[in-house]
């Protein structure tokens, strides 16, 4: 399996110039660890996560270093840390060294660049734009689409999960993120819902693409306000030990 096969297509990005709170609620509000950062002529320019939040002057967590410390690193690099810990841009605190792969780059690959370079999801790349990320998560739903013992995806499941998106992300109730595994017509639905009504609506939309089988739901249902986690009631009934509720 390639990249394409498992990668979210529908990529939520931030402009450099916006500020933390801007892209801290939108990290919250979908419930991202990381957000792409692309300039004004869409080129990938860096990426913000959750780790350029720790280190921080407003919460008191700065790196504080002994003076004989500072003297060796020299201004350099304490300037650098300063503005890591009090810029108010995402460009001032972004990550701009960056690991991507094509489209194309096989599975193992992007497993051996995420332990190599200790990171959670990886930019896929087409030419300087981005058009998809592989996380973590992906490898979970891919894994737990393949235990259901059927053979990896074709061409024709690539072409099917394309048109399966395209029809759910024309919809203005599609919420960000929704991602879909497809093998010989058997869909499984992965990704975060607000709304008991859009997990439906996302079925249906499912249901009504020409190639489509059978689909699985594994839509978790997130409350915004309170962050209390629930499965969808397909994988409660597969996993009944599993508390209903938590914290997100």
């Amino acid at each position: 399996m390639k990249a394409h096969h498992i990668m979210t297509h529908h990529v939520v990005t931030i402009d450099p110039d916006a500020t933390l709170a801007d892209a801290a609620q939108l990290m919250l509000s979908n419930h991202f660890s990381g957000l792409p950062v692309v300039d004004a002529k869409g080129e990938l320019v860096g990426i913000v996560t959750e780790r350029d939040f720790m280190r921080r002057q407003e919460i008191d967590t700065q790196r504080k270093r002994p003076r004989w410390l500072e003297f060796i690193l020299g201004p350099g690099r304490m300037a650098e840390d300063y503005v890591k810990t009090a810029g108010r841009k995402v460009r001032e605190i972004m990550t701009r060294n960056l690991y991507t792969a094509a489209e194309d780059t096989p599975l193992p690959e992007i497993v051996l660049l995420m332990e190599k370079h200790h990171i959670k999801r990886v930019p896929i790349m087409r030419g300087k734009k981005i058009v998809g990320m592989v996380s973590r998560q992906n490898f979970v739903q891919a894994v737990s689409s393949l235990s259901r013992g059927l053979p990896g995806p074709t061409f024709d499941d690539t072409s099917l999960r394309n048109r399966i998106l395209a029809t759910i992300e024309d919809h203005q109730w599609a919420p960000i993120g929704i991602n879909a595994i497809v093998k010989n017509g058997v869909v499984d639905l992965c990704g975060v819902i607000t709304d008991e009504h859009v997990r439906q609506a996302i079925i249906v939309a499912t249901e009504n693409v020409p190639g489509v089988e059978q689909v699985h739901d594994h839509l978790a249902w997130v409350d915004p306000m309170s962050g209390v986690y629930l499965l969808s009631p397909e994988d409660e009934m597969e996993n009944p030990s599993t508390p209903q509720a938590m914290a997100s």
